[in-house]
């Protein structure tokens, strides 16, 4: 069990994706994901395993709920400064973790 203040140490942000590359060094099929978390956040990068359920051409503008305060992590030649938070399907494919309406970038989840 955690605490509720554990809980509010996680810095959960809803960010649109700017642009999604492949990412062919990654062991696992993924993109490097570009997100935009507005003025306060900024511009993070962000590699994700969601090959099977997304085109990278479909992402962009979508949004996204991303864990923006976990320290920087090194993915192959990739920095990924953000956790972009999704859930396994039945087969343990990503399906990403979206708001239902549009909201501003950088809005918190409590």
């Amino acid at each position: 069990m955690i605490t509720y203040q554990d809980f509010e140490n996680v810095n959960i942000r809803v960010g649109t994706i700017i642009s999604a590359e492949d990412f062919p060094e990654a062991k696992i099929p993924a993109f490097k994901l570009k997100i935009d978390f507005g003025p306060e956040i900024g511009m993070k990068t962000s590699s994700a395993q969601i090959t099977k359920h997304y085109k990278k051409e479909d992402l962009v503008g979508k949004q996204v709920v991303c864990v923006v305060n976990f320290p920087p992590k090194r993915v192959g030649p990739f920095i990924s400064g953000v956790l972009t938070l999704g859930v396994d399907d039945e087969n343990g494919d990503v399906i990403l973790l979206m708001p239902t309406q549009k909201v501003p970038n950088g809005g918190k989840m409590y």
